[in-house]
Parts: C-alpha cells; sequence; structure tokens
C-alpha cells in the first residue's frame, strides 16, 4: 500500500495545494508550477501525471473527464480527482487531506472522481 502523491493542474487554485501542505506537510503535493504544466494540453498533462505516479488534481470539469476516458484506454494513470471551482477551498483542501488519509495509491489507478459527489 503506497501513499498518494498529488500533482496539481494548471487550473487547480494554489492557495488549496500551499493550504494542504500548510495543513498536512508530510503530504506529497507538488505545484503545476514545479511540473511545468502551464500552457501544456492534458493529454501531456495526464502523463506526466502518469508518469511520475501521482494523482492529478483539477478544476476541470469540462474537458478532463473526456481525456481522461481517452487517456485509459491505451495508457495507466495514477487518477484524477475533480474539485469544483465552487467548492471552499477549506473544503478542498479537506477532501485532498481524506483522500490522502482514507485510500491508498493503488486504488487510484485509472480511477477518476469529483468533488462534490
Amino acid at each position: 500500500m503506497t501513499a498518494i502523491r498529488f500533482q496539481a493542474d494548471a487550473d487547480l487554485k494554489q492557495s488549496i495545494v500551499t493550504g494542504t501542505l500548510r495543513r498536512q506537510p508530510t503530504l506529497d503535493f507538488r505545484s503545476a508550477s514545479e511540473a511545468e504544466l502551464e500552457g501544456i494540453k492534458d493529454p501531456d498533462v495526464l502523463a506526466i501525471a502518469a508518469r511520475s505516479g501521482r494523482l492529478l488534481v483539477t478544476h476541470d470539469r469540462k474537458t478532463m473527464p473526456t481525456e481522461f476516458g481517452q487517456f485509459i484506454v491505451l495508457q495507466t494513470s495514477s487518477g484524477v480527482l475533480i474539485l469544483s471551482q465552487n467548492l471552499p477551498i477549506g473544503e478542498a483542501i479537506d477532501a485532498i487531506i481524506l483522500v490522502w488519509e482514507a485510500s491508498t495509491a493503488e486504488e487510484w489507478i485509472n480511477q477518476i472522481m469529483t468533488v462534490p459527489f
């Protein structure tokens, strides 16, 4: 059982990454800027997250589910967590920490989930 490592998509509010790490400093959450994801197309973002074994956290409800479905036909994904843009930052942080505490990286392989459900 492996702990989940997270990758922020370029559209994810940086305050969610910062707040999550402030509340849970041992959690591994790489920012979009650290991964140089700005301007990168969804399939490439999914590939970068998969190569590094990270669950992608995004606000992209519009194109990411379709891109994810196409991606997992040919490749293995470390998973995608879609957070609503309207979700308060504190609740988004709580959701990420809950996912980290209550599941393993293996459970997220080729899985996608939207919060709120």
